[in-house]
């Protein structure tokens, strides 16, 4: 997942048709423009000992839940699915870290209290409006002589203004009203919204991705709620976890 093109650009190696003017990290993916407007910044583990590093307490929670599922004769995947909810409770509220020697959530609630954390409220960056425009696919078109772009060869309308200029493309679809709404930006101007079939964009992955992340920034207050009552990876379960405002900031 690392290596997909939506979070990260990889280029080819050991080729003569190499292009040597953008490397892995100075391409602007779809992911890293959605942390600009949250101003995170993003920063790749470019080595194996700093990848393993990060994904080892993964591996050891993947290895741990099997064994447990074999220990308790799991056949199910919801029974697999409540070992996995147990073991990210107790690592979550209840283990002490190796590291820190603390208990995550309270040594993460003492920080806020403190005010030492880097964590902080999510806002909506000047000149955006909505998180429509922060969680959402991302595009550029120019504006012909007709006031009109084509998209996904689709003929927009806008305004007279941005004629010959390039506009921002903000696209969020909705797979409940199978519609996706598109805001149209040229610089920090709003010039209007206009809505498409979601089948005639064919955005379906780009959904999962905006909206995953889009819940990253919108967990409820109270975390072990949250995995007790909505612990499912499934797209259904996601959808009615977003809400139309977010309630608390992750990043």
């Amino acid at each position: 997942m690392d290596s997909h093109s939506i979070f990260r650009f990889v280029q080819g190696r050991d080729s003569v048709w190499r292009n040597h003017r953008k490397v892995t990290d100075e391409a602007i993916t779809q992911w890293k423009q959605v942390l600009n407007d949250c101003n995170v910044d993003v920063t790749h583990s470019l080595s194996p000992q700093a990848h393993g590093k990060a994904e080892r307490p993964y591996g050891w929670l993947q290895d741990n839940v099997v064994r447990t599922c074999v220990r308790e004769n799991v056949q199910d995947i919801e029974d697999g699915r409540d070992v996995l909810r147990r073991e990210v409770d107790r690592y979550n509220y209840r283990q002490l870290h190796s590291t820190t020697g603390e208990i995550p959530w309270i040594r993460f609630n003492r920080a806020l209290n403190e005010k030492k954390s880097l964590l902080r409220e999510f806002s909506i960056k000047p000149p955006y409006q909505s998180p429509k425009d922060i969680f959402c696919v991302r595009d550029e078109r120019t504006v012909d002589k007709y006031a009109e772009i084509s998209f996904k060869s689709i003929r927009f309308k806008l305004p007279t203004s941005a004629i010959n200029q390039k506009v921002g493309l903000r696209i969020s679809p909705d797979l409940e009203t199978g519609l996706a709404e598109i805001r149209f930006w040229y610089g920090s101007k709003f010039l209007n919204t206009q809505q498409v079939k979601n089948n005639d964009l064919n955005l379906v992955h780009f959904w999962i991705l905006t909206n995953t992340l889009f819940l990253a920034f919108s967990l409820p207050q109270t975390p072990t709620q949250f995995l007790d009552d909505n612990w499912s990876y499934g797209l259904d379960n996601l959808r009615p976890l977003l809400p139309t405002q977010p309630q608390i900031t992750i990043f």
